[in-house]
């Protein structure tokens, strides 16, 4: 059986991770918020998803998140005219991105928060497998 704090911490790695990989791909999408096709009628960038899945770590005894993958958002791209633009159609329309900026903010919140609370977790452990190692020195 595994040690529960050592548990807490491998449980606490493995949010981190996973969030980690959110907050790489909403910096993605924001960077890429206005990057269009290079040529006319080409497809611009197109927003990316983070997957999640729960896996049971059959050691720990529990459940745990992990990244799946990565997706495409199949979202309809943001059509606005601009005849000058050179990935413009022959109508002067220009595909833009499917993403959103609210939405992306939103996720970035939500990632950065639950990084923060399983970097707290981490350092919750940490200090009580300190104590505990304290009281052992004290008592011998």
């Amino acid at each position: 059986m595994i040690d529960p704090l050592q548990a807490a911490s491998r449980l606490a790695a493995g949010g981190l991770e996973a969030q980690a990989t959110r907050l790489r791909v909403v910096s993605e999408n924001v960077a890429n918020v206005r990057s269009t096709g290079s040529s006319q009628g080409a497809e611009p960038y197109a927003r990316k998803t983070v997957l999640f899945e729960t896996v049971l770590d059959r050691e720990l005894g529990a459940s745990q998140v992990q990244v799946k993958g990565v997706g495409v958002d199949d979202a309809p791209f943001i059509i606005e005219y601009d005849p000058g633009h050179p990935a413009a159609d022959e109508d002067g329309n220009v595909k833009l991105p499917n993403v959103n900026m609210l939405v992306e903010m939103a996720d970035m919140r939500e990632a950065s928060r639950s990084y923060e609370a399983n970097l707290q977790m981490m350092k919750q452990t940490r200090s009580m497998v300190s104590m505990t190692i304290d009281l052992l020195r004290s008592q011998g």
